[in-house]
C-alpha cells in the first residue's frame, strides 16, 4: 500500500528535485547530468576485499548523486527510478564487456527483509528493473533474475568496519529454490545502488558462484569445465554509484 502511494502522489503533488530540490521538476538537467553525463568506470575499495567481482559504477557518490539515491531509496521518491535505472544500464554495459551469447541477467543485491519493510520497496530490485528495460529499448537482451534472498538476519552496516561488515554479510545470502534455472545460458551481472566497502557485493557473489558449483557438480562428465565457465559468466558487477575514493584504481 505505501508503495503505491507514494507513486500516485508523486503525479499529483509538487515535486521538487531529488538533487537539489530545484521546484517543479523530479530531476534538474544539472542533477541529471551529474548521474548521466560521464562514462561508467571501473571501481574499487581501499581495502578491496578478497572475492570481490569486477565492478563498474556510472557516477560518483557525492553531492547531486548522492541526494537523488537517498530521495529513492529513503525518502520514497519512486519516480527517480528511470533516471537512476539508465544509469545503471551504462555500468551495466560496461561491466558485462563485449557482447556474448545469451541474455544480460541483472541480478540485485537484496536489501534486509526489515528495510524493505520499512521503505516499502527494494530499491536495488526497482533500480534493476528499469535498467532491463532501458537495455531492451536499445537493443540489448536483459532481464532482471531477482534469485538472491537473505537466509538469516544481519546488523544495520552504518558504524560498521570494512572488515566487521564482510563478518556482518559472510554466509548471509543465498539463491532461492529454482534460482539457478533462472541463471542459466546467460552471462549474470550483480546489482546495486551503492557500491561503499564491497562487502555485500562479495558475498553475493560467493551466494551466485556457489549454486554454480553445486550445480556443476551433481553433474557427471566435467564438473571442472562447468565450474569454470559458471565463474567466467558471474565474475562483474555494475552499481549506480561508489564513493570517491573507489574511483581511484591506479594505486600504488
Amino acid at each position: 500500500m505505501r508503495g503505491w502511494w507514494q507513486e500516485i502522489s508523486g503525479l499529483v503533488l509538487p515535486v521538487a528535485c531529488g538533487g537539489c530540490g530545484s521546484p517543479r521538476t523530479a530531476l534538474c538537467e544539472r542533477c541529471a547530468a551529474a548521474l548521466l553525463g560521464v562514462r561508467a568506470r571501473r571501481v574499487r575499495p581501499a581495502p578491496e576485499p578478497a572475492g570481490l567481482p569486477v565492478v563498474y559504477a556510472a557516477a560518483v557518490y557525492e553531492d547531486a548523486v548522492r541526494a537523488v539515491l537517498l530521495a529513492h531509496k529513503e525518502r520514497g521518491a519512486l519516480g527517480l527510478a528511470g533516471v537512476l535505472g539508465q544509469a545503471l544500464a551504462g555500468a551495466v554495459r560496461a561491466a558485462a564487456g563485449a557482447p556474448r551469447d545469451g541474455p544480460l541477467l541483472l541480478v540485485p543485491v537484496p536489501s534486509a527483509r526489515r528495510a524493505v519493510r520499512a521503505r516499502g520497496h527494494d530499491p536495488a530490485r526497482r533500480i534493476a528493473l528499469a535498467a532491463a528495460g532501458e537495455l531492451r529499448r536499445t537493443g540489448t537482451d536483459a532481464r532482471v533474475a531477482a534469485v538472491l534472498r537473505q537466509r538469516r538476519a544481519v546488523a544495520d552496516q552504518s558504524g560498521l568496519s570494512a572488515r566487521q561488515r564482510l563478518a556482518n554479510l559472510s554466509g548471509a545470502l543465498e539463491v532461492s529454490a529454482g534460482g539457478d534455472r533462472l541463471l542459466e545460458g546467460g552471462r549474470v551481472v550483480l546489482v546495486d545502488d551503492l557500491m561503499t566497502t564491497g562487502a555485500s557485493l562479495v558475498e553475493a557473489a560467493r551466494a551466485v558462484a556457489d549454486v554454480g558449483r553445486t550445480a556443476a557438480g551433481a553433474v557427471g562428465g566435467a564438473p571442472a569445465h562447468a565450474i569454470a565457465g559458471f565463474a567466467q559468466r558471474t565474475a562483474a558487477a555494475a552499481v549506480v554509484a561508489s564513493t570517491p575514493a573507489s574511483f581511484e584504481i591506479n594505486r600504488n
